[in-house]
Protein backbone atom coordinates (compact mmCIF):
# COMPACT_ATOMS: atom_id res chain seq x y z
CA UNK A 1 0.00 0.00 0.00
CA UNK A 2 2.86 2.11 -0.81
CA UNK A 3 0.42 4.34 -3.22
CA UNK A 4 -1.23 5.57 -0.02
CA UNK A 5 1.78 7.36 1.13
CA UNK A 6 2.23 9.24 -2.10
CA UNK A 7 -1.58 9.98 -2.50
CA UNK A 8 -2.72 11.19 0.63
CA UNK A 9 0.42 13.93 0.41
CA UNK A 10 -0.49 14.66 -3.05
CA UNK A 11 -4.40 15.50 -2.29
CA UNK A 12 -3.38 17.58 0.72
CA UNK A 13 -0.45 19.13 -1.09
CA UNK A 14 -3.27 19.55 -4.30
CA UNK A 15 -5.86 20.83 -1.57
CA UNK A 16 -3.48 23.96 -0.04
CA UNK A 17 -2.54 24.84 -3.75
CA UNK A 18 -5.84 25.05 -4.77
CA UNK A 19 -7.45 27.13 -1.41
CA UNK A 20 -3.93 29.59 -2.20
CA UNK A 21 -5.34 29.98 -5.90
CA UNK A 22 -8.66 30.73 -4.79
CA UNK A 23 -7.69 33.55 -1.75
CA UNK A 24 -5.09 34.69 -4.15
CA UNK A 25 -7.86 35.53 -6.53
CA UNK A 26 -10.52 36.69 -4.63
CA UNK A 27 -8.54 39.16 -2.93
CA UNK A 28 -7.12 40.47 -6.43
CA UNK A 29 -10.59 40.87 -7.62
CA UNK A 30 -11.49 42.52 -4.11
CA UNK A 31 -8.84 45.18 -4.50
CA UNK A 32 -8.50 45.64 -7.76
CA UNK A 33 -8.54 49.52 -8.93
CA UNK A 34 -11.71 50.99 -9.85
CA UNK A 35 -12.88 54.76 -10.49
CA UNK A 36 -16.20 54.21 -8.44
CA UNK A 37 -16.44 56.20 -5.45
CA UNK A 38 -18.85 56.34 -2.37
CA UNK A 39 -19.63 59.63 -3.90
CA UNK A 40 -20.57 58.14 -7.57
CA UNK A 41 -22.68 55.14 -6.02
CA UNK A 42 -24.88 57.34 -3.27
CA UNK A 43 -27.19 58.31 -6.09
CA UNK A 44 -27.75 54.32 -6.73
CA UNK A 45 -28.74 54.09 -3.03
CA UNK A 46 -30.21 57.06 -1.44
CA UNK A 47 -33.39 57.88 -1.02
CA UNK A 48 -35.36 61.01 -2.30
CA UNK A 49 -34.75 63.92 0.28
CA UNK A 50 -38.37 63.76 0.93
CA UNK A 51 -38.60 59.89 1.45
CA UNK A 52 -35.47 61.08 3.89
CA UNK A 53 -37.72 63.33 5.81
CA UNK A 54 -40.42 60.65 6.03
CA UNK A 55 -38.64 58.25 7.45
CA UNK A 56 -36.87 60.79 9.61
CA UNK A 57 -40.28 61.62 11.13
CA UNK A 58 -41.94 58.10 10.77
CA UNK A 59 -38.38 57.10 13.50
CA UNK A 60 -38.64 59.95 15.77
CA UNK A 61 -35.55 62.43 14.28
CA UNK A 62 -35.62 65.08 16.91
CA UNK A 63 -33.36 67.38 14.47
CA UNK A 64 -35.96 69.27 12.92
CA UNK A 65 -37.78 70.86 15.53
Amino acid sequence: MWWVNVLIPAVLILGVCAFLEIVGFRTRLLTRKTDRTAESMYDYYADSPRQQRKHARDHGDQSQG
